[in-house]
């Protein structure tokens, strides 16, 4: 650093600035329940949240937390979103090349910077592997041409070296991978082993926390969300390797109320051991406000009011993990 360069720059410099976004499925009680919650209403809270920009899914055929398919929803949002300064990445699912060019189209709109996907074939992990590969070879060149990234997730289907190879066959630069910090759970992987193998390719990330819940308390091997923070996963470790790698945008995702069954056809990978870890088991009972398994024993102001407690509680947690490794957060 030059010796004469003024204080402030040399502060400037000497800081970890990152841009912390939230992600919509967090909110997704408050979008199915909540009266007049929108994609406008929830941009404006993540700005109450300190947030700098937001993740939209548009997962459904009616582009779930858009509000629907109209040109004029998509042209809305991105005036809002342009007014507070934010950036935007948006969900879909499935590689088929048809879709996900009509998804591409509606990214560039929407003024995103990226489009996350996951894998919706089925099969082996060779075959599910093979196909996603045709496809994604055959709509990385149309996501070039509409500058948009496409990331392709972790999503309880594949294992980080085989997100890996998937990407590095396409060998696109507009395909990259979407790391989420729990996912590999659903496969037995390692979350730190899932980073080891996908880092190079990083580009966007799912911060969030997990615990595993036996199959006598849930009918079958499970993994369920929790409030950030209150979870088995390394978040630190993971947060800081991603921080080390250049990583500078992390997506906060509040999952309370999630569960997803562990996949019969895998069995744990090196390094894991079923109730150790970040595979370490709830104890039941269960606390509402920390794990649910059966939403339908809660009535929609019950989900609403304890997924805002989740994700208040979680953004604190978001916000002390970035800050104790030295992270700068907006004001």
């Amino acid at each position: 650093m030059p010796r004469h360069m003024p204080p402030k720059l040399q502060n400037w410099l000497c800081t970890m600035q990152v841009e912390p976004t939230i992600h919509s499925f967090g909110l997704w009680h408050h979008f199915a329940h909540k009266p007049g919650f929108d994609c406008i209403t929830y941009a404006d809270l993540a700005v109450e949240l300190g947030f700098k920009g937001i993740s939209l899914s548009l997962n459904n055929a009616n582009y779930r937390h858009l509000g629907g398919r109209e040109t004029w929803r998509m042209d809305r949002l991105r005036t809002h979103l342009q007014g507070l300064g934010f950036s935007l990445e948006v969900d879909t699912s499935g590689t088929d090349p048809t879709h996900m060019t009509e998804l591409l189209g509606v990214a560039q709109r929407m003024g995103a910077g990226s489009l996350r996907t996951y894998t919706r074939h089925s099969g082996t992990p060779e075959e599910m592997m093979a196909a996603t590969i045709r496809d994604l070879a055959a709509v990385a060149p149309v996501a070039r041409d509409l500058g948009i990234v496409i990331v392709l997730e972790n999503h309880e289907d594949f294992t980080g070296p085989e997100l890996a190879k998937i990407v590095e066959a396409v060998g696109h630069p507009s395909l990259q991978i979407l790391y989420d910090y729990g996912n590999s759970q659903m496969v037995l992987e390692d979350p730190e082993a899932a980073l080891d193998a996908v880092l190079p390719h990083v580009y966007s990330v799912h911060f969030k926390d997990h615990v595993m819940v036996r199959p006598e308390d849930a009918g079958q091997l499970m993994v369920a969300g929790v409030p950030v923070g209150d979870g088995v996963l390394p978040l630190r470790k993971l947060t800081k390797r991603l921080l080390d790698h250049g990583l500078r945008r992390i997506t906060f995702e509040n999952v309370w109320a999630y569960t997803a069954p562990i996949r019969t056809s895998r069995v744990p990978l090196a390094g894991v051991t079923l109730g150790e870890g970040a595979f370490a088991f709830a104890d039941p009972p269960f606390d509402p406000a920390h794990l649910v398994l059966d939403q339908s024993r809660l009535s929609p102001e019950q989900l609403v009011h304890l997924e805002h407690k989740a994700l208040l509680c979680g953004t604190a947690a978001f916000r002390r993990v970035l800050t104790d490794l030295g992270c700068v957060l907006p004001d």
